[in-house]
């Protein structure tokens, strides 16, 4: 087996660790320290979990694979496109709700192997992206009174 995967797992690993510490520091430095509350929670079980996988990686402790190969990335890129336009523009720019509804509904329509030239599996992209997002509403800003970007729509 090459050292090719161990090196991707390794890197992947460094850079989700290093965003979920980044996170966690900017949801630590936060004020109030109330609102920020749920994502401080999350973020440090995100750090715990992202620096172990990486730790796991460097001592060569993982079952790695084959790594990554071109069709995988492919696959993932539109995804990956649509998170980066959410967390960077569409929360702030179209309020948290609405853009969740939206990246919730495009991915679903990428990812979703049911025929797109059929009306029944747009009706179900519908009600699932409906459902969607009154669970969020419903644990966001319900259950737990998580602070959330609010623009235009909510």
């Amino acid at each position: 087996m090459t050292d090719l995967p161990r090196m991707q797992h390794i890197f992947a690993s460094g850079l989700v660790s290093a965003v979920g510490v980044s996170v966690a520091y900017i949801s630590y430095t936060q004020e109030p320290a109330a609102a920020y509350l749920f994502p401080r929670i999350i973020s440090t079980v995100f750090v715990v979990l992202a620096l172990w996988t990486f730790g796991k990686a460097l001592l060569g402790r993982t079952k790695i694979g084959n790594g990554l190969v071109r069709e995988a990335m492919i696959n993932i890129a539109p995804g990956l496109a649509v998170s980066l336009i959410f967390v960077f523009w569409a929360a702030k720019a179209l309020g948290f709700y609405t853009a969740s509804t939206i990246a919730f509904f495009v991915l679903l329509s990428l990812y979703d192997p049911a025929p797109h030239g059929e009306l029944k599996s747009w009706i179900k992209r519908i009600l699932i992206t409906a459902g969607f997002l009154v669970v969020m509403y419903g644990l966001f800003a319900r259950l737990l009174n998580v602070f959330t970007p609010r623009e235009i729509f909510f």
